[in-house]
């Protein structure tokens, strides 16, 4: 809970809760204040953004604390290359190996995990939330959230910047405002919440084709009159999304449950790709929950979770289906229960055999990039594994 100071990081294992607060059963001392967004960097390299408490928290995956990046002040998603970390940020000022720089709206940070510190900045919309890598571009979706509260509109774009300069190398105007939360991707397709402001502004949802961004931004999205406020890549390179619209005109919330085809609703311009049916009792099981707060799919299992906060002041719980949607249970976990890391199980992969240049990716459909995750659409020039005993690229 928000300035409450109580963040926990639970850990699951074989069909159990073995901990809700890991990390301070390990480390000793608490996670921070208000844990936003986790994510694994390396092999042995996790992050996770403490927003309140302005750090990034780094462990490895024995959940070791190694370090903390400080000086990011209202630190929201987080974005990795495998080699450096990003970080979007609200705030106007950010603490840099070259000492503090200034904004008058928000910033991405560029932090070397080798020694936890800001190398380069670079100053994007108001309020930036989510934020995704792909071949050499980070993508930020802007927000401009405190429109309420601040001199300044909402924002309706998503900056393109060049991750090794740090600086902006386009703009895609959405048309759609208040692009907030954390966005899901899958090859090079992102899925972007638009909250609206909840009167004249419904929200809705946003596929983005990460490579037409730059060539040609007016036709490289597609939006979708529904929210997707919980999202998440699935199965077959879709994407699986809750949304939840409020409105103050009618007091109510809409809910939906969408398995998304990036690529057909993009063609269509979001005529056609939206699925309302869920695998198995999924659909079911979450229209029972109390407040949805979370959606996620193992990439190595395919096993799928949701988590419900319930009243927002107690402990959540967190669901749990096979890839067929079965569901095997629920467990408890702590408060607001909303951000998902998958660790590589021990067995996952096997040795490696071989190394290529020339991958036949068309037979095969076991494709996992260097941390041994499920690969749908391979990117020219990035590694990857192949049937789990050939290295190509």
């Amino acid at each position: 809970m928000w300035q409450a100071d109580n963040g926990r990081l639970s850990y699951f294992e074989d069909g159990r809760m073995v901990s809700n607060e890991w990390f301070r059963e390990i480390n000793g001392f608490k996670l921070g204040d208000t844990p936003n967004d986790i994510i694994q960097i390396s092999e042995d390299l996790i992050a996770i953004s403490v927003n309140w408490s302005n750090i990034i928290q780094f462990i490895n995956p024995d959940g070791k604390a190694l370090g903390a990046t400080e000086g990011i002040p209202n630190v929201r998603c987080l974005a990795t290359d495998g080699k450096y970390l990003y970080a979007s940020s609200y705030a106007h000022e950010c603490e840099t190996l070259s000492g503090p720089v200034s904004f008058e709206k928000g910033f991405v940070a560029k932090i070397d995990p080798a020694d936890y510190q800001v190398v380069k900045v670079c100053e994007v919309g108001y309020e930036p939330e989510g934020i995704a890598y792909y071949d050499g571009m980070l993508f930020v979706a802007n927000s401009g959230g405190y429109a309420f509260q601040e001199d300044h509109d909402y924002e309706h774009t998503v900056s393109i910047l060049d991750a090794d300069t740090m600086s902006i190398a386009g703009e895609v105007d959405t048309g759609h405002i208040n692009l907030y939360g954390k966005m899901s991707q899958t090859g090079k397709y992102l899925c972007i919440n638009s909250a609206g402001d909840y009167y004249e502004h419904p929200a809705c949802g946003i596929i983005l084709d990460c490579e037409k961004a730059l060539m040609s931004p007016e036709t490289s999205f597609a939006s979708i009159p529904y929210a997707v406020t919980y999202n998440c890549a699935f199965q077959n390179d879709t994407f699986l999304a809750i949304g939840a619209a409020y409105s103050y005109i009618s007091g109510e919330y809409e809910f939906n449950y969408m398995i998304l085809d990036p690529q057909k609703i993009i063609e269509t311009s979001g005529s056609e790709g939206i699925s309302f049916s869920l695998p198995g009792s999924m659909k079911r099981d979450i229209e029972n929950m109390s407040s949805p707060y979370g959606i996620y799919m193992n990439p190595y299992t395919g096993m799928i979770y949701a988590t419900d906060a319930g009243n927002y002041g107690s402990g959540g719980t967190l669901y749990q289906w096979t890839p067929e949607g079965i569901f095997t249970g629920t467990y408890p976990t702590y408060i607001n229960p909303g951000a998902f890391l998958a660790l590589r199980p021990d067995s996952f992969l096997s040795s490696i055999t071989n190394i290529t240049s020339e991958p036949d990716f068309k037979n095969s459909e076991l494709i996992f990039d260097i941390f041994g995750r499920r690969i749908i659409n391979p990117v020219k020039g990035q590694i990857y594994i192949q049937d789990g005993n050939k290295i190509i690229y």
